[in-house]
């Protein structure tokens, strides 16, 4: 099957400039990123993609049986990188995207520039000596709820995920786009996302990396982050004063600002 055509790839900015590869959460498509994107169209090219499932990709391409791990994600995506013969990418990665950069740059870290992780958690459940932010109990009830009712655990849990109350559009956006992808593809994406543990993976990072952090976040929680931070070498992190798991959405510039910091460095060191 055609890479690009899998993944609803779509290339737009500089042809010449530095690529960017954004990534998008559980639930979510490419259209997260619209508000993001443009603050980097001038001065680099800007790669966006469905995760097979999502979006605007080819569902006849999931199988249960290759997408039970993040491992089959982070191979989609150094298959587009190859497909469009990247170098020096500075991957964006939200929410379990995050973790599926992180397992893509240590399989091939000379395709890689650097990482941005929003959000990022290497396993959501408290473990001894960790704070994941969930009992094993909640997950357990978290996954119980959307097996036996999606769309109705949609309409329930992104409001809450979103954060920021005040602004319920957000929750509605975020609530539509769940309720897009196939029930079947997003009960077992969730599993891969919520019970995995990617811990070990963070000592070998290889790249540069700026770990953003939300000030206020029920679902990556600020030990987390900080977590992320101590593990992967060599890392920054930089905490935005703003609530919710989607500073993508909500807080589209302070976002774009932080990142627009972290790839002149980058840019720079290329």
């Amino acid at each position: 099957m055609d890479v690009l055509r899998r993944n609803n790839v779509k290339v737009s900015g500089a042809a010449d400039g530095p690529p960017m590869m954004f990534a998008h959460g559980f639930g979510c498509d490419q259209q997260m990123w619209r508000w993001v994107t443009p603050a980097f169209a001038d001065d680099h090219r800007i790669v966006l993609f469905d995760h097979v499932g999502c979006g605007g990709s080819d569902a006849s391409a999931y199988d249960p049986a290759s997408y039970e791990s993040l491992d089959r994600y982070a191979a989609d995506v150094l298959d587009i990188i190859r497909e469009l013969d990247l170098r020096d990418v500075v991957f964006v990665g939200h929410s379990v995207s995050s973790m599926i950069g992180v397992l893509a740059s240590i399989a091939e870290p000379d395709r890689f520039a650097g990482l941005v992780l929003v959000g990022p958690s290497p396993r959501y459940i408290d473990d001894e000596g960790y704070v994941g932010g969930f009992r094993e109990s909640d997950i357990n009830e978290l996954l119980d709820s959307l097996d036996s009712n999606y769309l109705g655990w949609s309409r329930a849990m992104a409001p809450t995920i979103m954060g920021n109350a005040d602004r319920p559009e957000l929750g509605e956006e975020l609530t539509d786009s769940f309720c897009r992808v196939d029930p079947a593809i997003a009960r077992q994406f969730a599993r891969v996302t919520f019970l995995g543990d990617n811990r070990a993976d963070l000592d070998r990072v290889a790249v540069p990396t700026l770990i953003l952090q939300c000030s206020d976040d029920v679902i990556a929680p600020t030990a987390v982050g900080e977590y992320v931070h101590e593990r992967i070498a060599d890392s920054t992190i930089e905490v935005l004063d703003v609530s919710g798991h989607c500073p993508n959405l909500s807080a589209p510039e302070q976002t774009a600002q932080a990142i627009r910091r972290f790839v002149d460095r980058s840019d720079a060191l290329v």
